[in-house]
């Protein structure tokens, strides 16, 4: 793009926009793809106090559900003799209106205690298949001409130009290929990813967020799926301006973060 005009690189810019909307708009409205929506709706979404219990007693848990709850909506059996993951329910307390007047509230009920109720891992049950985001992303990106090189030549300028800092370090299975960290201004790359291309992809992507989703950026307080849909956009199209097209990744992932088309194209 070195040699085009600003009006050409726009129109390039624009019409990449255009069919990348094309292909997500045919993978949102797909029968597969309403049917992982349908599917991820019936868990429940619990609060941090939940997940971290959850992470606390099964750090390899992804998605966790009642026995009954298991059976009703995911046609899954708990596994005989799976270990449950205990849970904190609210208990609650229906309100006189003496009790509202004294806790200058106007609710019905109040949290007056709890109870641990058991849950099961996706891993410890059996039966109908569950859609999975990885149905909607292919993982490897392959072997790319001067990958390698480019990956190292901004890893380089970022530390050396920006107040960013670009490191590599091993992360676990269910961690991602790369994170920034808005709190130390640090982008941290998976160094056990093999796949280059992945790697300057992801640079790309945490690099977006730190530019959009910094501690005094503009989109820092936009919910987790729209700022996903931005970073991997902008991956997308960095990736593209090197003739790597990562579509096969790069929107089903947003597809499955946004969801909303609404969301997709605002982002």
């Amino acid at each position: 793009m070195a040699n085009k005009s600003r009006t050409e690189i726009q129109a390039w810019k624009q019409q990449l926009v255009h069919q990348a909307e094309i292909k997500l708009q045919a993978l949102t409205t797909s029968t597969n793809f309403k049917a992982y929506l349908k599917t991820m709706a019936k868990f429940h979404h619990y609060s941090l106090r939940n997940i971290n219990l959850i992470y606390a007693q099964d750090p390899q848990a992804t998605q966790v559900a009642g026995f009954k709850q298991w059976q009703k909506d995911f046609s899954r059996q708990v596994t005989k003799g799976a270990e449950a993951i205990r849970i904190a329910a609210p208990i609650t307390k229906r309100l006189t209106p003496e009790q509202q007047r004294q806790l200058g509230t106007k609710r019905d009920q109040a949290i007056v205690g709890y109870r641990y109720l058991p849950v099961f891992d996706v891993r410890h049950t059996t039966g109908k298949q569950i859609p999975q985001t990885q149905d909607f992303i292919k993982p490897e990106l392959g072997e790319h001409a001067n990958v390698t090189p480019l990956y190292q030549a901004f890893k380089t300028y970022l530390n050396e130009t920006t107040n960013l800092t670009v490191t590599e370090r091993p992360m676990t299975e269910n961690q991602a290929r790369g994170y920034f960290a808005p709190q130390t201004n640090e982008i941290v790359i998976d160094s056990q990813e093999l796949d280059q291309g992945m790697r300057l992809k992801t640079l790309y992507h945490e690099y977006a967020h730190s530019q959009l989703h910094g501690l005094t950026s503009a989109f820092k307080d936009r919910p987790r799926g729209y700022q996903e849909a931005q970073a991997e956009a902008v991956a997308y199209v960095a990736m593209q301006n090197i003739g790597i097209d990562t579509g096969d990744y790069s929107l089903g992932y947003v597809a499955t973060w946004a969801k909303d088309q609404t969301v997709i194209h605002q982002a």
